[in-house]
């Protein structure tokens, strides 16, 4: 869709993007700084795979602060972003056939990476009517033999969801009734929480902090998505393997994003500060906005920078061109091409119909966007009513 949105406004029209899941921050200015200063101190060298000592250093001292995890370096790796950490953790742990319980909706790339490393993913809806969060139950009933991972992210991509430390420690109860199975606990969106406190799994539940890969990062919490920088803290025999899958493929992380993630990881927080009350006033615009508009309705997200909107009332209405609405996508082009709004369709994260809405963007842009949107649900009801009177008279 951002692609698409990109040719369009090459075109010369005007499109707001809503699709793209990085905050429209620049990076702090303390961070551009230690970058700047790891290019004049000559750290352009190659670096030990795993991320030179001091950055670890700093991720073990904010696992510590932050989370009460209690990590050695030896068991903390830094990749080109937190995906590249999922992905070595999936590749160095995945045989053939071994099965990885995703809770859905997802992020795109989950079923892709455990497909790409030989495994196959087991596709767990979780519904609105639950708060988009996989149930006890649920997952009860999807492990089997074979099950290797069940991945949680937390706030979640697309939904904005968050676990509590309670709905956490209730699906450690029933991991704790199978030792096979490992937790990958994507916690990227961690500082963009609202209305519940953080929590993540190694948290928790203690006890199961050997069968945990915890996964983060810097690209969200400091607008630092463009130096691709992720880490994992985990199991040392996990992390050992997930070092040699990055020495053969990238080698290390750009030395200078890692002397940039010292200052982001150990600096001064302040800006998240600024980050989260920005990301709540567009949140609650959006959320207020959307609601408004025929067809369309959406719950208030705990967490992250996305609205998951049901759009199923207006599947089976025909635009003005006499098209008929089928499905998200066609809801999602429709907005695009019709009225310069990029969005995801919801069927990209394995749940329909539902669109994203992306509000890491301009408060102005918001209120255009959304404006936009309205103005199509608008037309697409009168076109409806149109259409029903010529098919009566008719």
């Amino acid at each position: 869709m951002t692609d698409k949105a990109s040719a369009l406004r090459e075109q010369g029209i005007d499109i707001i993007t809503l699709s793209q899941g990085e905050p429209n921050f620049d990076t702090p200015e303390s961070v551009q700084q230690a970058g700047i200063a790891a290019i004049l101190d000559g750290k352009t060298r190659y670096t030990p795979v795993a991320g030179v000592k001091p950055l670890r250093e700093a991720i073990r001292e904010k696992l510590s602060r932050d989370n009460g995890l209690d990590y050695d370096i030896d068991r903390i790796t830094v990749g080109c972003g937190a995906k590249q950490i999922v992905f070595n953790g999936l590749f160095a742990s995945l045989d053939a056939g071994d099965e990885v319980i995703v809770p859905t909706p997802c992020w795109v790339s989950y079923p892709d990476m455990v497909r790409l490393a030989g495994g196959q993913p087991v596709l767990v809806a979780c519904h609105e009517r639950s708060g988009f969060k996989l149930k006890p139950e649920h997952l009860e009933a999807a492990i089997t033999p074979r099950t290797k991972w069940l991945m949680l992210n937390s706030p979640n991509n697309p939904t904005g969801a968050v676990y509590s430390k309670t709905d956490l420690a209730a699906l450690a109860e029933v991991l704790r009734r199978h030792s096979h199975v490992h937790v990958l606990s994507d916690d990227i969106y961690e500082k963009l929480v609202y209305d519940v406190p953080f929590a993540t799994m190694a948290e928790a539940a203690p006890d199961l902090i050997d069968r945990v890969l915890t996964v983060n990062g810097v690209s969200k919490s400091s607008a630092m998505t463009g130096w691709r920088l992720g880490y994992g803290a985990g199991p040392k025999d996990l992390i050992k393997a997930m070092n040699t899958i990055e020495g053969q493929t990238s080698s290390h992380t750009s030395s200078i994003s890692q002397y940039a993630a010292i200052e982001a990881i150990a600096g001064n927080q302040d800006h998240i500060v600024d980050f989260v009350s920005a990301f709540r006033k567009r949140r609650d615009l959006v959320v207020e906005q959307i609601n408004q508009a025929e067809g369309l309705k959406c719950r208030v997200p705990d967490g992250a920078f996305y609205v998951f909107v049901s759009c199923a009332s207006v599947i089976g209405k025909v635009t003005g061109k006499g098209k008929v609405i089928e499905n998200d996508m066609d809801f999602a082009m429709h907005l695009l091409e019709e009225f310069g709004v990029a969005v995801v369709p919801g069927s990209g994260f394995m749940a329909s119909p539902y669109i994203r809405i992306s509000y890491a963007a301009s408060e102005d842009e918001l209120k255009r966007a959304c404006g936009r949107i309205l103005t199509a649900c608008t037309a697409l009801s009168e076109s409806e009513k149109t259409y029903e009177q010529s098919e009566a008279t008719a």
